[in-house]
């Protein structure tokens, strides 16, 4: 599948609209909980990300012009580096069109943006039950973080606030 992948910029309204509408349907897959976003979420939530210059998306556009992925990013800060960490935060392909290499298209665009903003790694999360997700980021690379065999590897977890 050809496709465009952009930065976006989220003063502009197509690709705000975009990044809101593929956000909402990724959040409603159930490997991104099941549920629309909450309006209250939509109307504030690209105010917000382009009020931070730690986070930054890009958007695969098909040949119609239509959002088939997202990437959004979200840049924090690792002490043992004493450098910038890139955090793939939302990782969006449109059903029907994963396994055709558009994650690894967008996780490459992550990648030149991150050097360039000095991160020394990526990091990310998903699911033990979300299989195509891992085999899409063991294709690239990624592997889960593990210190020593004895420590066992990470685990994210949440407190709620």
């Amino acid at each position: 599948m050809a496709v465009k992948v952009e930065a976006v910029d989220y003063h502009n309204p197509v690709h705000a609209h975009a990044l809101i509408e593929m956000l909402d349907h990724y959040a409603q897959d159930p490997m991104g909980g099941g549920e629309a976003l909450p309006e209250s979420t939509k109307a504030v939530l690209i105010k917000e990300m382009a009020a931070r210059d730690t986070v930054f998306s890009f958007l695969a556009w098909n040949e119609e012009g239509q959002a088939v992925g997202l990437v959004n990013c979200v840049i924090g800060f690792s002490t043992f580096a004493a450098k910038p960490v890139c955090n793939i935060h939302d990782i969006a392909i449109r059903s029907g069109l994963r396994g055709q290499g558009l994650a690894q298209k967008l996780m490459q665009a992550v990648v030149t943006e991150a050097k360039a903003r000095g991160c020394c790694k990526l990091t990310l999360e998903v699911l033990t039950g979300n299989e195509p997700a891992k085999l899409a980021y063991k294709k690239f690379g990624f592997a889960a973080y593990q210190l020593d065999p004895a420590t066992g590897s990470a685990e994210f977890w949440e407190y709620k606030l």
